[in-house]
């Protein structure tokens, strides 16, 4: 009974995170999540608001928190600060300097939190791991930052593009997505010179500028864009 209860509240738990972490969350992933039924979530969520906690419920959406609401800081475990150091270096290799530079400094912060000794063994670990698979580490692109937050503000870029053959163009496009191949970056965006979805690489990038002016955010989801253009 008591094995059960703690199973219970640790679950309690891990949901308020993920509603922390995640603009909607719904009943079936929350189920799926945890391995429980949907009834199951129904009764964690009410136990949630009984507590307190200011969960709203979009209906026929999911679960959010109310805007404003924020956990007390977590402690991280030895294990999980581990983690974070490995992907730090896995990140430290990436071809885009602005990530790099970003995620470093997001680590940073990360390790302020830390309990002394847990900082201690974090750093010790973070000076014992080298990854060889780039052994040049040059940056190919510094645009990543910048892509991101255009993308998730839904602003407009502009850039000049240099294609295969070395012609330049200049280009309004609405960012879509972005995509990882063997730590180099691609940009899929709506291209208004084009009038079509296009791939751009980012180390053929050659100036960007975030523009003001926004964009209406695209209907389509990633795996429907990869199901009707391909990969």
């Amino acid at each position: 009974m008591i094995d059960l209860e703690t199973k219970r509240l640790s679950r309690l738990v891990a949901i308020l995170t993920m509603l922390q972490t995640k603009r909607l969350v719904t009943a079936s992933e929350l189920a799926t999540r945890f391995a429980v039924s949907i009834r199951t979530i129904y009764r964690d969520i009410r136990s949630l608001e009984n507590a307190g906690i200011p969960v709203v419920t979009e209906e026929g959406k999911g679960y959010f928190l109310m805007e404003g609401y924020r956990l007390p800081p977590v402690t991280l475990t030895e294990k999980e600060a581990n983690a974070i150091i490995t992907a730090e270096q896995f990140i430290l290799r990436n071809k885009d300097a602005s990530l790099a530079k970003d995620f470093s400094e997001a680590v940073n912060k990360i390790k302020a939190v830390f309990q002394d000794n847990t900082r201690n063994k974090a750093n010790l670990l973070g000076s014992r791991i080298k990854f060889y698979h780039n052994p040049q580490l040059e940056r190919t692109s510094h645009f990543l930052s910048a892509l991101q937050s255009a993308l998730t503000n839904f602003n407009i870029i502009q850039v000049d593009y240099q294609s295969l053959s070395g012609s330049l163009t200049s280009r309004l496009v609405e960012p879509f997505a972005l995509l990882s191949t063997q730590n180099n970056w691609l940009l899929v965006g709506w291209c208004r010179l084009r009038k079509a979805y296009r791939i751009f690489r980012l180390d053929r990038i050659k100036t960007l500028s975030l523009l003001p002016e926004q964009f209406q955010p695209h209907a389509i989801t990633l795996p429907e864009y990869f199901e009707k253009f391909g990969k």
